[in-house]
């Protein structure tokens, strides 16, 4: 996604790690969340989401475990 675009959280997928997706999740990121890309720092990570009404920096390798859909800009 680039910054601008928006999309809803479908899942987080963190296979065997539950503290990743119970983290996540505090963060914002549960299904039906609609989060925006916000900036990304010069070589494209981290990026900076906005989720809800804050934002939150997320490395790339992170940010893959949530699967969103509907990217719209």
């Amino acid at each position: 996604m680039e910054p601008g675009s928006r999309a809803t959280v479908v899942e987080v997928v963190v296979d065997g790690e539950p503290e990743i997706t119970r983290r996540l999740h505090d963060l914002g990121f549960t299904p039906g969340t609609v989060v925006e890309v916000v900036r990304r720092a010069p070589l494209r990570d981290p990026v900076v989401y906005r989720v809800k009404d804050y934002e939150v920096c997320l490395r790339r390798a992170q940010a893959a475990r949530i699967r969103t859909t509907g990217a719209v800009r």
